[in-house]
């Protein structure tokens, strides 16, 4: 019987330093996802923009691209684009594939782990199994994948 990927062959949790190099990777990559997505906005005639709920939808509307980005990914092989270059992966805890469900809490919850100054991926510092605050509250782990 072969060893799955998903729950044998993943060497352990990553470090902060790699976990922090894959974000930033993602994110010069959701830029240039935002930028394609909001290139329709502008054609909101300007009376219509500076209503507050037009606003609100714009700002929701950017919102959804970005979870829709990661969450694809996450569900569709466990990795982004920065995540398979810093050879990380995510998966449930059991080691099964990520389901839509816990792809939108983890979303949500790495928003939590910024918002609150970073504290919620500083926590891998400090936790036994290095798991930050979106990898608990989602029941998701982030695992380092071996070098081929």
């Amino acid at each position: 019987m072969q060893p799955t990927e998903s729950k044998l062959d993943l060497t352990g949790a990553p470090s902060l330093l790699r976990r922090l190099a894959a974000v930033f990777y993602d994110a010069l990559l959701l830029i240039g996802v935002l930028f394609v997505a909001s290139l329709p906005l502008p054609l909101i005639v300007q009376d219509i923009n500076d209503v507050w709920w037009v606003r609100l939808l714009v700002q929701a509307y950017l919102l959804l691209v970005c979870l829709f980005f990661f969450a694809w990914f996450w569900v569709h092989g466990g990795q982004t684009l920065g995540m398979r270059a810093w050879r990380l992966q995510v998966t449930k805890s059991d080691g099964s594939p990520i389901t839509w469900d816990s792809a939108v809490i983890r979303f949500f919850s790495a928003i939590l782990s910024w918002l609150v100054f970073g504290l919620g991926f500083l926590w891998v510092l400090i936790d036994a199994e290095r798991r930050a605050w979106h990898d608990r509250l989602s029941n998701t782990t982030l695992a380092l994948k071996p070098k081929r």
